[in-house]
């Protein structure tokens, strides 16, 4: 008689990842500690709602990146979840329908969803974001200056659950939580790092060496 597995935690992170930067990877870190999480799957998105696929590095070169900075943990796993179904790049990806995706796969654990805090004061406007915010968890990274009450007051009032218990680091919703990750804080951005490039300057330490050596090679962000 096969036993079952026991469920275990896994997140999306979800992302251009254009390129893929130390302050990523240090955000998954603390969410894998704090959460013990068993995978954590970075999804490298080809045509997110938000940007054209022309304002992008290509996917190949994203998608190659991601999986060498993932090769530096055994639970991250780099995902094609939203890689371009054809070279027109078509299909519009809604992080919806790829939280569904993973639920689908994955019914019986327990599923997060990461992004960051600018990103998450944005989410009401965001596709069914109703039901988002219904489908899983979500943990999100704060920056400096951005409150637990700024968040709260993102969402729609109905989302929030009716008398929570208050808590500084989280937010109880109808059908889910929001955790904040408070221990991460990195000044680390892509656009800086694709600024340096087009000028000249040093990458170093900002992404791993082995993105580095690859966007060095690739003549990446010139």
């Amino acid at each position: 008689m096969v036993r079952a597995e026991k469920p275990q935690a896994i997140a999306i992170f979800g992302g251009t990842f254009d390129p893929v930067h130390c302050g990523h990877l240090a955000v998954a870190e603390a969410a894998v500690r704090r959460f013990h999480l068993r995978k954590m799957f970075f999804v490298p998105s080809s045509h997110p709602p938000h940007k054209s696929p022309r304002e992008l590095a290509p996917f190949g070169h994203r998608y190659a990146m991601v999986a060498l900075a993932c090769a530096s943990n055994r639970r991250f796993i780099p995902s094609l979840s939203e890689a371009p179904l054809d070279s027109a790049n078509s299909r519009i990806f809604y992080s919806v329908d790829t939280v569904a995706g993973f639920r689908r796969q994955y019914p019986r654990d327990k599923l997060y969803f990461i992004l960051g805090a600018d990103s998450f004061l944005e989410i009401a406007s965001w596709k069914s974001s109703a039901t988002l915010l219904d489908s899983c968890d979500f943990i999100v990274a704060n920056r400096p200056g951005v409150r637990i009450e700024a968040l709260r007051n993102a969402l729609p009032q109905e989302m929030l659950k009716k008398r929570p218990r208050r808590s500084a680091n989280s937010i109880a919703l109808r059908g889910s939580t929001m955790h904040l990750l408070t221990t991460v804080a990195s000044g680390v951005s892509s656009t800086d790092i694709r600024r340096r490039r087009r000028r000249g300057a040093s990458i170093h330490g900002l992404v791993p060496a082995t993105v580095e050596d690859y966007i060095r090679k690739q003549a990446l962000y010139l």
